[in-house]
C-alpha cells in the first residue's frame, strides 16, 4: 500500500510507491498501469514545484502521458518525455535535498533497453524526494511551535478605587 505523503504549501499529495508493485502492476495490466502512473508522478512533481514557485518540476502532467502515449506515432516525444520526466525527478531532489537524483541520460537510455531497471530507479528517487518532503513537513510544525513567542498572560491591571454609590454618604 502506498503510504500518502503532503506536499508543504499545497493541498496535494504524493504517494511514496513500491517500486516493485509498479513494475508488477505494469506487466499485470499489459501497460496499462503505466500511464497512470506516469501521469500521476509527474502530477506530483508538479505540485512540489509549484510549492517551490518554480516550473522545473514540469507544468502539464497530461501533456506527458499525451507523449508517451499518442506521441508514440510520431516516434520522438516518448525519449523527450521520459528524458524529461528525469530532469524533473532531479530537480526535484535538488529542490528538497534528496540527493542528486538520477542522470536523465542513463535513465532514457536504460528506459529504451530495461524499461524495468528504468522504471525501479525513478520510483526509488522520487520515493526519496517524497521521505525528504516528508521530513521537512513534519519539522514544519515543530519549528513554528519553537518560534514562535510564547503569548504572556496579561498583566491585571490594578483595579481602580471604587466610587462610592450614590445612595451612601460621603463623609
Amino acid at each position: 500500500m502506498a503510504e500518502v505523503v503532503p506536499i508543504t504549501g499545497t493541498p496535494a499529495t504524493a504517494k511514496i510507491r513500491n517500486p516493485l508493485g509498479v513494475i508488477g502492476l505494469t506487466l499485470i495490466t499489459l501497460g496499462i498501469y503505466y500511464i497512470f502512473w506516469y501521469y500521476f508522478v509527474n502530477r506530483e512533481m508538479k505540485d512540489l514545484g509549484e510549492s517551490r514557485g518554480t516550473d522545473e518540476c514540469g507544468e502539464s502532467p497530461g501533456t506527458s502521458v499525451v507523449a508517451i502515449t499518442l506521441g508514440a506515432f510520431i516516434i520522438v516525444p516518448p525519449f523527450v518525455s521520459h528524458y524529461n520526466s528525469f530532469k524533473r525527478m532531479n530537480a526535484a531532489s535538488r529542490l528538497t535535498g534528496a540527493g542528486d537524483g538520477f542522470d536523465a541520460g542513463l535513465g532514457l537510455l536504460l528506459w529504451i533497453f530495461l524499461s524495468p531497471v528504468a522504471v525501479y530507479l525513478f520510483q526509488m528517487n522520487l520515493n526519496k524526494v517524497w521521505e525528504a518532503q516528508r521530513g521537512a513537513v513534519a519539522a514544519a510544525p515543530a519549528a513554528a511551535i519553537e518560534t514562535t513567542p510564547q503569548s504572556a498572560a496579561p498583566e491585571a491591571e490594578p483595579a481602580a478605587p471604587a466610587e462610592p454609590a450614590a445612595d451612601e454618604p460621603q463623609g
